[in-house]
């Protein structure tokens, strides 16, 4: 089997200036032709890294794909190491030149004379161009072995990779390839990772041989990504269908989504096919959950509005909380929380009214009511009632939580799954 390689490449991503979100992207579409991913490196703007990763990437990799350092400036240092690891030479180009020029034209820019150095290109390459950016790709092959350069900025890479870079490599090592890798991710809320284990029990009963399944935790739940490896797409189709088949009758109420899925369309959906309204009262999320299902575009076809009614005055004057409720019980809890959904679907008219309640800390919290208890309400006209969780004392994590715990139970209601 062919084996790949990536190597990240900028000071930035060693430091935690940035998140390497571009090996990701790279590592699903090599997986994708069956070039799966063995290694990824990240180094800093330093020769020598480079230098040594070359050796070892023309040792033991097929494919290696390098991102970033193909600027202008004096730390992008791709180019020249490679120019000077294949014993090359740099050459103008004048049809990357005519791009550059043309690409600093269309913003209304005269390009600056250092962009000249990004037209230089080693004589020894093919090019990969670039049609969001300035900095064209470069790909050479020693000794079977590809190594291909391209870009950091993750628009400008992803379309080279897409349009240039697997078309390419697939019409490489389509003779070498004659098997499909093909995965598949389930989406989960409402189980840790040990409980999701234990309900889904032996691994090999759910993949069978030769096939694998990762748990992949989160703030807001557990991933479950399923590898199979077949001799055709069909095979592997039908391979993964039957997995998911017993996957779900072990912990379908859980998944939600596959792969991309976001948890905020999947109850858009059901809310448009059942012909259903909501509206929210938040406080302790602040907005949050408002402005998840308004990033769903359409979401005004179901969605009526949010109330983010933040202090104890804000609940009693918005929503007309009970002052006795209050006093008696605190904003924080379950009486409150059955209040502001049932006067928020009331007062915005909507057919379902959801109210999220809690603590989100850091401070505030007792014995009685910790610093990460919320209550999260449910009213529809026929039934109300509420849930309370914990959710530990993390700020961002209950929060984040909290608005998705409310998504899914609208999720269970609308499926009639068990709450």
């Amino acid at each position: 089997m062919p084996n790949s390689k990536i190597i990240s490449i900028g000071d930035e991503i060693l430091i935690g200036q940035i998140v390497n979100s571009n090996a990701a992207f790279i590592s699903e579409k090599l997986y994708s032709i069956g070039l799966p991913v063995r290694q990824i490196i990240s180094i800093g703007d330093t020769e020598d890294d480079l230098i040594n990763e070359l050796y070892d990437s023309v040792n033991n990799y097929e494919v290696t794909i390098i991102t970033g350092g193909l600027g202008p400036t004096h730390d992008d240092i791709t180019k020249p190491v490679l120019t000077k690891y294949f014993n090359d030479e740099l050459i103008l180009n004048e049809n990357v030149l005519e791009n550059v020029k043309n690409i600093f034209q269309s913003r209304g820019f005269t390009m600056p004379g250092v962009n000249v150095e990004q037209a230089m290109i080693p004589k020894s390459c093919n090019i990969i161009w670039n049609p969001n950016g300035t900095a064209p790709g470069m790909s050479f092959e020693k000794e079977g072995r590809f190594i291909i350069s391209l870009p950091g900025v993750p628009f400008e890479m992803k379309e080279m990779m897409n349009n240039s870079v697997i078309p390419m490599l697939h019409e490489k090592f389509k003779n070498q390839i004659n098997y499909v890798l093909k995965s598949k991710t389930f989406l989960t809320f409402g189980l840790g990772e040990t409980f999701l284990s234990e309900m889904i029990g032996d691994e090999k009963e759910i993949t069978g041989e030769n096939n694998k399944m990762a748990y992949l935790p989160s703030a807001v739940g557990v991933r479950l990504r399923v590898d199979v490896k077949a001799d055709n797409e069909d095979d592997a189709t039908v391979k993964l269908q039957e997995i998911e088949g017993r996957l779900r009758s072990k912990v379908g109420d859980y998944i939600f989504g596959i792969n991309e899925d976001k948890l905020e369309k999947i109850v858009g959906e059901l809310l448009i096919k059942q012909s259903l309204t909501i509206a929210f009262a938040e406080s302790c999320t602040g907005g949050m959950l408002s402005g998840k299902i308004t990033d769903i575009p359409g979401s005004s076809v179901y969605f009526k509005g949010g109330i983010v009614c933040y202090s104890n005055e804000s609940k009693i004057s918005l929503l007309a909380v009970k002052d006795s409720t209050i006093n008696n019980n605190g904003a924080v809890s379950k009486e409150t929380a059955i209040e502001l959904a049932e006067n928020v679907r009331i007062k915005m008219n909507s057919d379902i009214g959801i109210s999220i309640t809690g603590i989100a800390g850091p401070a505030g919290g007792s014995d009685e009511k910790p610093v990460g208890m919320v209550w999260i309400g449910y009213s529809d006209g026929k039934e109300t009632f509420t849930k309370k969780y914990l959710f530990g004392e993390n700020r961002e994590r209950t929060r984040l939580r909290s608005a998705t715990a409310a998504l899914d139970i609208v999720r269970r209601k609308l499926l009639n799954l068990p709450i």
